[in-house]
């Protein structure tokens, strides 16, 4: 208990001199933990946190999907029975200039992933290769569905992840993740820049090197743990 209630004290402190800091200019609305999360705004601190906040709160959500940003309209709930459905889902054709039609997808993975398009993917595609991404091609979100090989729900079984496969970029380039993961030319170094940068967002990333069932592509979620997990 000790330990505890040091934590909650040293995370009420934390707080509290954020608010300060914030109040005396020495830190942007964006490095803020109280700011609110916003598609528009780059450089955001605390992202992984205001993330969590969508995930049970269906109007602050999709007040987030910004319309000039992304196309998202809700998606009536599938109460969830023997561990399928989902809550607090949406739909979208594109992000940002991208097009992506998906459906569904829980809400916070929504913006988790307009938030990595934004921030991560169309710059590395345009400092890369001098044009930004037309198209993200998946494999597709919901799935009634165990994690493979194992007596466990997948987060496709409550919408709440999703296979990225490829991009087509707006000169007409190609770039797959099965056939340009592995090598040293610019489509791959592209493709380990945008997984990299997707760790921010989403709390499980796995990709090729994780083994052979995820070579032709990455999975994301937003499950219960950080920084592990199977597709």
């Amino acid at each position: 208990m000790a330990t505890l209630s040091k934590i909650v004290s040293a995370l009420v402190l934390s707080a509290l001199a954020a608010l300060v800091a914030v109040r005396l200019g020495l830190i942007t609305e964006a490095q803020s933990p109280f700011s609110p999360l916003s598609l528009e705004t780059r450089n955001q601190w605390f992202v992984g946190l205001k993330l969590g906040a969508l995930r049970d709160d269906p109007e602050l959500c999709r007040s987030v999907l910004a319309p000039r940003i992304i196309d998202a309209v809700a998606v009536s709930d599938r109460p969830p029975r023997n561990g399928c459905g989902w809550r607090n889902a949406v739909a979208f054709n594109q992000i940002d200039g991208a097009r992506m039609s998906v459906r569904p997808l829980t809400c916070a993975m929504v913006a988790a992933t307009a938030l990595w398009v934004i921030d991560t993917v169309q710059p590395a595609a345009r400092a890369a290769f001098g044009s930004g991404v037309a198209n993200i091609h998946h494999f597709g979100t919901y799935s009634c569905r165990n994690i493979a090989g194992r007596d466990r729900r997948s987060q496709h079984a409550k919408a709440n992840a999703i296979d990225i496969s490829g991009f087509t970029l707006e000169d007409g380039r190609a770039i797959s993740v099965l056939r340009n993961w592995n090598g040293a030319g610019p489509k791959a170094a592209f493709l380990h820049r945008i997984f990299d940068g997707a760790r921010p967002y989403f709390r499980i990333t796995v990709g090729p090197d994780y083994n052979a069932a995820h070579a032709d592509h990455f999975h994301f979620d937003r499950g219960g743990f950080w920084g592990f997990g199977l597709g």
